[in-house]
């Protein structure tokens, strides 16, 4: 971490210098599938789930103090950002909402559009393995990573890695806030299988196949009706199975505190983890 983060900009997301070459599985699967269908899978109404957020994080003690001028947050895996409008809302005068997908920045610029969070939200086109590099040592009070991102890292070494630039780029006693689904257990038979929503015009089902110890493989199976009838659309992507145990003796690694990881909303695993 080298480069000072840029002063926040609201006139559209554009690549950053550190991002890494190819894409990832997850970033075609977004793109190609999920990523127009994302805020409809969080229910449809993204205020909603920034009031969520903001619910989780104020449930957490969060912001330690009032942001001040100069405050900076990230969220990385932003999405249609969420997370990032509700660190707005608490008060951090700039927020990097950082996320492979243009389609889903674009959906958030939107809705920040004519908001007190405007002038706070700064977007990223960028891998969150590569964006840290870009970010100076012990600058951000508060790095979120949302909605099941960190199993969307090819290896648990990413993870490693990524703790470890996380850890850098907090200052002391910022705070590290990671939602994910654990997958310690496998499913078997019909279990393997479950439906995300179904409403009049779309339903989104997923299956698991379990690769190895570490992998499982998501398929989603999207429906949508239009005039002619119902179509179907599928794709593909791995994920990581962590689990809070090693989490926790990862956190450990790099030198961050675990303070709560308990299971929370729709049965997402809640890691708050300081940096003393």
């Amino acid at each position: 971490m080298t480069a000072a983060a840029t002063p926040g900009r609201t006139d559209g997301a554009a690549p950053t210098p550190g991002r890494t070459d190819g894409e990832a599985p997850y970033e075609a699967h977004y793109a190609s599938l999920l990523a127009a269908h994302y805020t409809w899978m969080l229910g449809g109404d993204l205020e909603a789930a920034v009031t969520a957020q903001l619910d989780l994080l104020r449930g957490l003690g969060l912001p330690r103090e009032e942001p001040g001028a100069g405050s900076f947050a990230i969220d990385l895996g932003s999405g249609p950002g969420p997370g990032a409008l509700a660190l707005a809302r608490l008060g951090f005068t700039e927020v990097a909402a950082v996320d492979t997908s243009q389609e889903l920045l674009d959906e958030l610029l939107r809705h920040a559009a004519n908001t007190p969070a405007a002038e706070a939200i700064r977007p990223v086109r960028d891998d969150i393995r590569a964006y840290p590099r870009t970010v100076a040592s012990g600058s951000a009070e508060v790095v979120l990573c949302l909605g099941d991102t960190l199993p969307h890292l090819p290896h648990r070494s990413d993870v490693l890695a990524l703790l470890v630039e996380v850890s850098g780029m907090l200052t002391r006693g910022g705070s590290f806030v990671a939602t994910y689904r654990e997958q310690e257990k496998v499913a078997r038979g019909t279990d393997r299988f479950f439906s995300v929503r179904g409403t009049e015009d779309r339903i989104l089902t997923c299956f698991l196949e379990y690769v190895d110890e570490d992998t499982v493989l998501v398929h989603d199976l999207l429906h949508t009706r239009d005039g002619a009838g119902w179509r179907l659309e599928t794709s593909a992507y791995p994920k990581l199975r962590l689990t809070a145990g090693w989490l926790d003796e990862q956190c450990a690694e790099v030198g961050l505190r675990v303070r709560h990881h308990e299971t929370g909303p729709r049965g997402m695993r809640v890691l708050h983890a300081v940096k003393p």
